[in-house]
């Protein structure tokens, strides 16, 4: 099943790699208190986004995009191939479901124009190549993969202290390859895509605005992974480089998009993943979209 979502002269695939338990709600978000989950326990499972086994539900997808002049993939998941060792759910993965995504919303990999990456962490990078003869290459080969300079700069120093898997088989290729455009904070591809400097998950990280002269859609990233964090927007990851900033960054997003009707495609929340926001109290409420 491929779901899609049309926001003005954009269409957007969603292409799922993984769906399902990630992590326990209390190790994801150290500052979470009991009495807060106890609050939202029932809502979030109503919404898919916590399992039986009490751990949070997350998916694990890119969405493409169609604009009137590009076709765009909007980060690249976790990839075939790639050494995790610590998360069993990812490494090593060999399974075709990206690849029969991609095939259900009409792509071929030769097809995509763009590759966009709100960050470099290996959930964000994967699919930006595939292992061909010992060798990594990239995996869409006439797309220029679109990197954020801060974000490119902070992961190569973190890489020249030690070693970042996900760097050295995920992003330097395609470095190496000649395919990567590093961009500053106010790039744009043509007038339908826009990036968002969105800080605090790592340094460089972005969103992606969708849709001429306004925002019809806008696509996440890891500024916010669960609906728990919309109805408690001060909740940051263990994930975060820095967590204040991240809360300060997710509050900000919520608030541009609260109450419009624009589509805000989420990188992890459970499917359908793409959802309204509106304003709820202190916090506020996710109202999923269906396409």
């Amino acid at each position: 099943m491929t779901h899609v979502f049309q926001a003005g002269d954009i269409s957007i695939h969603r292409i799922v790699d993984y769906e399902g338990g990630f992590m326990d709600p209390f190790e994801m978000f150290p500052a979470l208190t009991p009495e807060q989950f106890a609050d939202e326990r029932e809502w979030l499972s109503s919404l898919g986004g916590l399992g039986p086994d009490g751990r949070l539900d997350l998916c694990f997808q890119s969405y493409l995009v169609r604009t009137p002049h590009h076709v765009i993939l909007l980060d690249s998941c976790i990839g075939n191939d790639k050494n995790r060792p610590t998360r069993p759910e990812w490494h090593m993965k060999s399974d075709d479901r990206f690849m029969r995504g991609l095939a259900a919303a009409g792509a071929r990999v030769e097809d995509i124009d763009y590759v966009m990456c709100s960050h470099m962490h290996a959930d964000h990078v994967g699919w930006n190549t595939r292992l061909d003869n010992g060798r990594w290459v990239p995996t869409f080969p006439n797309a220029r993969y679109v990197f954020s300079q801060r974000e490119f700069d902070h992961w190569q120093a973190m890489n020249a202290k030690s070693a970042v898997l996900a760097f050295q088989d995920s992003v330097l290729p395609v470095i190496e390859a000649g395919r990567a455009e590093l961009v500053a904070d106010d790039h744009a591809i043509g007038d339908h895509v826009r990036i968002l400097p969105t800080p605090g998950h790592t340094p460089g990280h972005v969103a992606v605005a969708l849709g001429k002269g306004r925002d019809e859609a806008v696509a996440s990233g890891d500024l916010i992974h669960s609906p728990l964090q919309a109805r408690l927007p001060d909740l940051s990851t263990k994930f975060d480089v820095d967590q204040a900033q991240a809360a300060s960054t997710r509050r900000a997003f919520l608030e541009r998009y609260c109450d419009t009707e624009t589509l805000c495609c989420m990188a992890h929340f459970p499917s359908p993943s793409v959802t309204r926001i509106t304003r709820r109290g202190n916090g506020f409420d996710c109202s999923p979209v269906t396409g």
